[in-house]
């Protein structure tokens, strides 16, 4: 079969290489798929270059979130288990882990909506617990992390503002539902922020970005407002003046969303089945933007790193997958 294999840290394009490989085999409790889909993912970035969470033995093969085929025909999403990601024919990952991909979503659309939505269901509702009628603030309104936020904030009855780099994405931010748009390249966010919501600031803002980002969350954050910390993709993580949190009466809360596989694993197939609800009527669908072959996908994890995209961009097998 063919996989894309990193045999030392560095850039996506640069590390990832293009091989034929033996098919992997499933340990105990795993089990192998057909690829359909691989959604790329910040992660699979920092995979590349040695510096995620989790680092698995060279050479290994990136994609972290894929729908797949298992051998009885059955359609689903999946985290491959490292070391044989989704940017291949063929996937392991663990069984009890597997999800029903939605049948209302086609096979990119279905590999979207694990990672980015299920971080935002728990950002929202499980720590931010975001009620209608509130205002929600979203960094990088129009990337894969962001963008799932503002449609589920949207879904909750929140009005969303939406904080993009740049016309093309303030473009997307928009057509995503986005009820106030800031372009932080030609806007100062903080004002713009603060003239939006009459002075009062958001009650509930999602960040996956760090850095600058959270510089001005903290300034625009409401009383009794909450602070959702969910990423650095800035590179910069900040360090939160707590006296600052103190005066002003608002809460950091800090999501690990991996943490729930293992601390409360229940949760994450009730948030599957919300989430398949809100997909059903239309409430929410995963913005993917490109969709590329296999042989193109390590020039697509560098667009994703550079920040170079917006919604998400997939990874389809062309022909199937061969033996």
């Amino acid at each position: 079969m063919q996989a894309w294999q990193v045999h030392e840290n560095g850039e996506p394009s640069e590390v990832m290489r293009l091989a034929e490989v033996e098919r992997p085999a499933p340990a105990d409790g795993q089990v192998l798929l057909r690829v359909r889909a691989a959604n790329i993912n910040f992660p699979d970035a920092l995979l590349c270059r040695g510096e995620y969470q989790v680092r698995p033995p060279l050479p290994f093969t990136p994609g972290v979130e894929i729908c797949g085929e298992t051998e009885d025909g059955r359609r689903v999403i999946a985290n491959p288990a490292l070391p044989y990601g989704g940017f291949a024919e063929y996937a392991v990952a663990d069984a009890r882990a597997l999800l029903p991909a939605p049948g209302t979503l086609d096979d990119a659309e279905a590999a979207a909506l694990h990672i980015g939505y299920q971080t935002g269901w728990f950002g929202l509702h499980r720590r931010a617990r975001l009620e209608a009628g509130e205002t929600l603030l979203v960094h990088a309104a129009a990337g894969g992390v962001g963008s799932a936020a503002v449609q589920l904030g949207k879904a909750a009855g929140a009005t969303v503002i939406g904080v993009v780099g740049g016309a093309d994405k303030a473009a997307v931010a928009h057509e995503l539902g986005c009820d106030v748009v800031v372009d932080r390249r030609s806007q100062d966010v903080i004002a713009a922020v603060k003239e939006a919501t009459g002075g009062r600031g958001a009650d509930v803002v999602y960040d996956p970005v760090g850095g600058a980002a959270y510089a001005q969350s903290a300034k625009v954050v409401a009383f009794e407002g909450r602070i959702v910390v969910v990423g650095f993709a800035s590179g910069s993580v900040p360090s939160p003046a707590l006296n600052h949190a103190l005066v002003k009466n608002y809460s950091i809360l800090g999501l690990h969303w991996g943490l729930y596989n293992t601390k409360n694993p229940k949760l994450i197939l009730h948030c599957h089945e919300q989430l398949t609800e809100l997909a059903a009527r239309g409430a929410i669908k995963p913005l993917v933007s490109e969709r590329v072959p296999l042989g193109q996908a390590a020039a697509a994890v560098q667009r994703v790193a550079d920040g170079l995209t917006t919604g998400r961009v997939a990874v389809l097998m062309e022909n199937g997958a061969a033996a």
